[in-house]
């Protein structure tokens, strides 16, 4: 079931937010060359612990860490490791923060180093992407006009899009109902009501959509090796469109 939040439950999903957004903003000067991805975990865990929330990853179905590092061909769900980033990367990191029981969920690629003008093109695009889609968030519009924006911008960019990876309720859980695909059809799928709360994250890739999970149990990956690029909003639905909870004032990184 798709739940409306109340006044004072979106308050707190703001504070969760709120608290992702700026341990997202922490991290950022620490994505060089040479920091492992299990120091970046450590560093994130204790911020959220600091700010007076628990990681909402660690632990969630017996997921080992606070949050999740995939690097290049890497799409989600990396575990962070001993794994130190190089000159070249890049990096998608995942972050969840619960806040009184309720959740803040957003996931941002980085550049390390100097990276390649095809690494460029596909942060950029997968980065609008994200926010092509955020514009059809309005009451009575479908879940289905979302996807169906996202993955018009991508197809158009030449980029894949992942299928079976999808964005989701926000809540309680950091999981809940709907699912939220990147791709679909005009009016179709939920319709939007104010006080609805939902992750938007395209996963998009510079080659084929085709993934496989490694044998960590966890890790997917692009079955032909090629860059792919996380973005991730936590938004609510207002009365005349939608507010970004997992950004800044200006609702952007």
């Amino acid at each position: 079931m798709i739940s409306i939040k109340s006044d004072r439950e979106i308050e707190l999903l703001k504070v969760a937010g709120s608290i992702v957004y700026d341990t997202h903003c922490y991290l950022k000067p620490f994505i060089k060359e040479g920091i492992t991805t299990k120091e970046l975990d450590k560093l994130a865990y204790d911020y959220i612990i600091s700010r007076g929330a628990t990681p909402s990853f660690k632990g969630y179905e017996g997921y080992p860490a606070s949050i999740c590092t995939s690097i290049n061909q890497e799409v989600v769900h990396g575990i962070p490791s001993n794994r130190k980033l190089k000159n070249g990367d890049i990096i998608s990191i995942d972050i969840g923060a619960c806040y009184k029981g309720y959740h803040g969920d957003s996931a941002w690629t980085y550049a390390v180093g100097k990276v390649t003008k095809e690494q460029e093109y596909l942060m950029e695009h997968t980065e609008k992407s994200l926010y092509i889609g955020l514009q059809e968030i309005k009451p009575g519009n479908h879940i289905g006009d979302i996807g169906y924006a996202i993955e018009t911008y991508a197809k158009e960019h030449h980029l894949g899009v992942i299928q079976e990876l999808v964005g989701h309720g926000v809540g309680t859980s950091v999981h809940e109902e709907p699912d939220v695909p990147n791709y679909g059809t005009k009016h179709s799928g939920p319709v939007l009501k104010k006080g609805m709360v939902i992750a938007v994250e395209p996963m998009l890739t510079l080659g084929s959509p085709e993934i496989c999970i490694l044998d960590d149990d966890w890790t997917i990956e692009t079955e032909d090796y090629s860059m792919s690029a996380h973005y991730e909003h936590t938004v609510v639905v207002t009365e005349n469109g939608y507010e970004i909870l997992t950004g800044g004032k200006n609702g952007q990184k």
